[in-house]
């Protein structure tokens, strides 16, 4: 029989052995990336989860952040404001201390209230408003542009390009019709007046009604505000009804899901989008990591993976994982090296390197329709 206090000592090994390992856990680096893993804009969800997990890996391969492994909890908002705000406040009570999302610029903006009060540092990689950044939080960054300087050279292009007859549509949203008032606001200083300007509600199917009033208006150019599912949807059925009036769009059209439901009136579209980060040197061995995965790193991916390079620079230049230390750094002006090459951010958390250039989209060598960058 074994005595007591044989089994007194096992029992303490065993506790031992459980802090132990509690320990070990609780000393990850906890990172959360709140997307649309489902619905319309799963699409950009896929890039942000997958550009965030390949970022994970390969610094974690290398030692992680401040030697400690980082480990990933997704959240799935939907692209809806409210589910954002539950994977906001599931990220607190999971104790995350890092996000690296949203996507749209209306879940970003009520999640990112949520991660100020609770001291959580949040890189979106892809939402584009500006009043994200100019509401005074400290612990709030993004790596991509913003609306008002897509929309100014999409206006300086128009304009350029003689357009005198132009249409706007956006889809209501934060984002979408944020750019669409940016691009106006920038069209009418340049002396441009819009023929038209409406609103359709995200996720309709028929837009019949507003592609009548697109006719009727004389347009030749529809600037559209919103994403590749509505746009989409809306130039298929502007060709369907005999429009042959150019569209043009931003950032939330660079999808190849953008011509599969447009369909071949696509041709001859233009966009506003940074220069391809896929072709940047410092990107080449990412994106074979990708290629090898049979994963298409297009747009926010690698927004998505530079976000998380700078949580590792930011977090080992204060020597801290608290979000205002690691904030503080990020404000400081220090140059971080990325896949999307080298980035510094300005008192509100955006980015200084404004680099948006026009695409159009055509046929490329294979046959294929793709978005290629105007003078390359």
């Amino acid at each position: 029989m074994e005595r007591p206090v044989n089994r007194l000592a096992h029992l303490a090994i065993g506790l031992l052995a459980a802090a132990c390992l509690c320990g070990a856990a609780q000393a990850d680096v906890r990172l959360g990336v709140g997307a649309p893993v489902t619905g319309p804009d799963a699409t950009f969800g896929a890039q942000l989860r997958m550009g965030a997990e390949q970022a994970v890996a390969d610094i974690n391969a290398s030692g992680g952040i401040l030697g400690q492994q980082i480990s990933i909890e997704v959240g799935d908002d939907a692209a809806d404001p409210k589910q954002g705000v539950s994977v906001a406040n599931k990220f607190v009570g999971d104790q995350i201390a890092f996000v690296v999302g949203h996507f749209n610029s209306g879940v970003t903006m009520p999640a990112s209230d949520v991660y100020a009060e609770a001291n959580i540092l949040e890189i979106t990689p892809g939402s584009t408003n500006p009043q994200i950044t100019e509401r005074g939080i400290e612990t709030i960054f993004r790596t991509c542009g913003r609306d008002d300087q897509q929309g100014a050279v999409a206006a300086k292009f128009l304009a350029a390009q003689g357009a005198k007859k132009i249409a706007i549509v956006h889809d209501k949203t934060t984002y979408g019709k944020g750019l669409a008032d940016e691009t106006k606001k920038s069209l009418n200083a340049l002396g441009v007046t819009e023929v038209l300007y409406e609103g359709v509600n995200k996720g309709e199917k028929d837009y019949s009604a507003v592609v009548s009033k697109i006719k009727e208006s004389g347009a030749d150019i529809v600037y559209w505000g919103g994403v590749h599912t509505e746009g989409g949807l809306l130039l298929r059925q502007m060709r369907d009804q005999g429009v042959s009036a150019v569209m043009m769009g931003g950032d939330g059209i660079a999808s190849d899901e953008f011509a599969a439901i447009a369909g071949p009136g696509v041709e001859g579209t233009f966009m506003t989008f940074p220069p391809d980060p896929r072709d940047r040197p410092e990107a080449a061995k990412v994106v074979q990591e990708f290629k090898a995965k049979n994963f298409n790193p297009e747009t926010y991916t690698l927004y998505s993976y530079a976000a998380v390079e700078v949580l590792k620079q930011a977090a080992e230049a204060a020597k801290s994982l608290d979000a205002a230390e690691v904030a503080k750094a990020m404000h400081s002006g220090m140059n971080f090296k990325t896949v999307i090459g080298d980035i510094n951010f300005d008192k509100n958390g955006d980015v200084t390197r404004a680099d948006y250039v026009v695409f159009v989209w055509k046929k490329g060598p294979d046959g294929r329709i793709g978005y290629y960058q105007l003078g390359k």
